[in-house]
């Protein structure tokens, strides 16, 4: 058990003959008991410095491994998060390639069956014109002929279609 100041202030020598001057060791004890009061107030607080020390020490060490913890947290978060953005991604063209197939597949569908209605229309408008210029060319005929020049030629008595009238009263 180390000594207390209180050990060397009370510590009593035993006198022997021709001895140490009694004052002279007092006050040297005296002195060593100061010196070692003030070195061992300067333990204990050195001592309690240590242990706020270590305790903050602990307390830097738990926020570090939770730190630590929630940087892998965050990476593997950020990995889960690129993973399934990356499949969303992958689902979005796949799905926007399939929608671009079906509308150039129905575009083209649409483009052969407009095609087709132009050639029937064509092929429609070929009758047509062939119908029109015989129905054009059957009236012509019709006004060329000779029977226009006989009606023309026909003669009425104006004056017997008179008489043939009634007469009003």
């Amino acid at each position: 058990m180390p000594l207390s100041p209180l050990d060397i202030h009370n510590k009593d020598f035993s006198r022997g003959f021709r001895g140490y001057d009694e004052d002279e060791v007092n006050e040297f004890l005296d002195h060593v008991m100061r010196d070692y009061e003030l070195v061992l107030r300067e333990k204990k607080e050195l001592e309690e410095k240590l242990n706020n020390n270590t305790e903050r020490l602990g307390h830097f060490t738990t926020i570090e491994e939770t730190l630590n913890k929630s940087i892998v947290v965050a990476q593997e978060a950020a990995e889960e998060v690129k993973r399934n953005a990356t499949k969303e991604a992958k689902l979005i063209v796949k799905e926007a390639e399939k929608n671009a197939d079906r509308i150039v597949n129905e575009s083209l569908t649409k483009a052969r069956k407009i095609a087709l209605e132009i050639e029937d229309l064509k092929k429609q408008s070929k009758v047509f014109r062939t119908r029109f210029k015989m129905l054009i060319e059957a009236q012509l005929d019709l006004i060329s002929h000779d029977d226009w020049d006989e009606l023309m030629e026909y003669d009425l008595d104006t004056e017997e279609l008179k008489s043939l009238e009634p007469e009003h009263e």
